[in-house]
């Protein structure tokens, strides 16, 4: 047996320690994250996210922009809010930014009350939306005018200080249209509304928006549905316009009886 050299064996002591160091070192599992790159810039929480109808932002694009199956909470919230505003019982839509003159055209007289709300909707097919400058193109061939809350109304011929007889909202949180940015929006779909007692008996009122919406729907390549947010049908229809003029004699009854209102 040799005799021990320790100027050869304190070094190779030394390496072979190192080398089991770094054999221990690197040979072990990663945990999840190690070793991988972090981008540095805005974090998840800070992106840009499109507004909805107060419904929490959805994780993909699909849910941003519902079709005919993902947009029965909008609905229902926007009716919600339409409902508040009207009646005064909620926070009111923004006011309008529109020229003096046309900001107040639509607007309801505030000394009438409302009795009853009758809505529509018009939504985009499911993974599409519609775009702003085709909404103001197609607004204006039904014969809708931009007024009051920013939104859309049609009014009685030569008398706008009756009020609307229907008005138009966007689906979309805070329900209006922004003429001024008009070409940067997109909306999964319309709620059409009329308010009770109106300019018009309720039968004619809804003579009119029926026929809007359905040529909207068909400008835009839209769905019709009813304010249960179902497909709108000739049964549907029929049952409508059973409560509208019903709600129509009883108005003629009460007139008759108490007087004018």
């Amino acid at each position: 047996m040799g005799s021990w050299n320790a100027a050869i064996g304190l070094p190779l002591i030394l390496v072979s320690l190192v080398g089991l160091a770094l054999i221990y070192f690197f040979g072990r599992p990663r945990t999840p994250g190690q070793g991988r790159r972090i981008a540095f810039g805005p974090r998840a929480a800070d992106a840009r996210v499109e507004p909805t109808l107060d419904v929490p932002p959805a994780a993909d694009a699909d849910d941003e922009q519902p079709g005919f199956d993902g947009i029965d909470d909008e609905l229902q919230r926007l009716g919600q809010t339409l409902k508040g505003a009207l009646a005064g019982d909620g926070a009111p839509l923004p006011a309008s930014a529109a020229a003096p003159d046309r900001a107040v055209r639509g607007r309801r007289p505030g000394d009438r009350p409302i009795e009853r709300i009758v809505s529509l909707f018009v939504a985009a097919r499911e993974g599409r939306s519609f775009r702003g400058t085709d909404l103001l193109v197609a607004t204006e061939k039904v014969g809708l005018e931009h007024g009051d809350m920013d939104i859309f109304h049609r009014l009685v011929d030569n008398r706008p200080d009756l009020g609307p007889v229907f008005s138009v909202a966007n689906m979309v949180k805070p329900g209006r249209f922004d003429l001024r940015a008009i070409e940067r929006l997109e909306t999964a779909g319309l709620g059409f509304f009329m308010t009770l007692p109106g300019p018009l008996p309720a039968l004619d009122a809804w003579d009119a928006m029926l026929p809007a919406a359905q040529r909207l729907a068909e400008l835009l390549d839209g769905l019709l549905l009813d304010e249960e947010r179902n497909a709108l049908g000739r049964q549907r229809i029929a049952h409508i316009r059973d409560e509208l003029r019903g709600w129509d004699r009883r108005q003629e009854g009460e007139a008759v009886r108490f007087g004018p209102r």
